[in-house]
């Protein structure tokens, strides 16, 4: 009796405490049984918050998948790299065959020949060709080629060619070289911009250095033009002309100067232009026209 007693005997203090803990402990599950803690009220999913919440939703998920896209932006297709080529759906080869073909200085101007070239799938051809963007000059010969074929059925006026006035490449005039087949008003005009640059034509193959002219076309005009009188070119002194004036050279670059001002620092004097060659790295087969434009004195 007394080892039950041991375990059921409590000072006051202690009875107050366990009363207490009975009565929180009755509270606590009243509250479980009898409260309510939901809400009779249901959303309601077809509710026009709901489905403005899911259109919002849609909507920048849409925005995300549309930023992910690739953007294509006008290009010239001649400069296409391996990583444009490849962003665009081009396969290794087609892109290989295009850089083999540009490596002969050569230039692509009509989707066709782009496709000719690369041998790319009608599909992709349509998917990439309306963001092909060619010189205005390559533009405008193609629309006027292609109107000259819409108009095959009609009567169409063809201007009179024009009349050859000199066969001396140096004094030829823009409408003197319109009369070769194939040259335009935008290269006739090319020819005479690079003519003035070189102060005149020294050699017949400088024509070949026109940008963009081909080469047949070229061999059309060398056919009716030749050097007949060598120009008067103004020559700078090796010795004093200044690294500004030595780049108007239209042969010399900024690498090529660089080398002329060191070897003239280390010789002092350049006792004839012919020293040149000693440069390191000096391009010999340019050396016949860089000379045209320098004297050592």
């Amino acid at each position: 009796m007394n080892i039950f007693k041991s375990h059921f005997w409590y000072n006051k203090s202690q009875r107050n405490g366990v009363f207490f803990l009975a009565i929180f402990v009755i509270i606590l599950q009243s509250i479980i049984v009898f409260g309510d803690f939901f809400s009779d009220d249901k959303t309601d999913l077809n509710s026009s918050e709901v489905l403005s919440f899911h259109q919002q939703i849609d909507s920048l998920r849409a925005i995300e998948v549309e930023n992910r896209k690739l953007k294509i932006y006008p290009f010239n297709p001649n400069y296409i790299t391996d990583y444009k080529g490849e962003q665009l759906g081009m396969s290794l080869n087609e892109i290989d065959r295009l850089l083999a073909f540009r490596k002969t200085n050569k230039f692509i101007n009509s989707k066709k020949e782009f496709q000719q070239v690369t041998k790319v799938s009608d599909s992709l051809l349509n998917k990439i060709s309306p963001y092909f963007k060619f010189p205005d000059w390559v533009t405008k010969r193609n629309n006027s080629s292609n109107s000259s074929l819409r108009g095959t059925k009609q009567s169409v006026y063809k201007k009179p060619k024009p009349t050859l006035t000199t066969t001396d490449i140096n004094k030829a005039t823009a409408e003197d070289f319109r009369t070769i087949t194939g040259i335009g008003a935008a290269f006739s005009e090319r020819i005479i911009k690079y003519r003035t640059k070189l102060q005149g034509f020294s050699f017949k193959s400088q024509l070949n250095e026109v940008w963009g002219l081909e080469k047949e076309v070229a061999e059309k005009v060398l056919s009716t033009f030749n050097v007949a009188e060598k120009p008067i070119i103004q020559k700078e002194n090796v010795n004093t002309v200044t690294f500004k004036e030595l780049l108007k050279n239209p042969y010399i670059d900024y690498n090529l100067c660089k080398k002329i001002f060191e070897y003239r620092d280390e010789v002092a004097e350049l006792q004839s232009v012919s020293e040149l060659k000693k440069i390191k790295d000096f391009p010999l087969e340019k050396y016949d026209r860089i000379v045209l434009y320098l004297v050592a004195e």
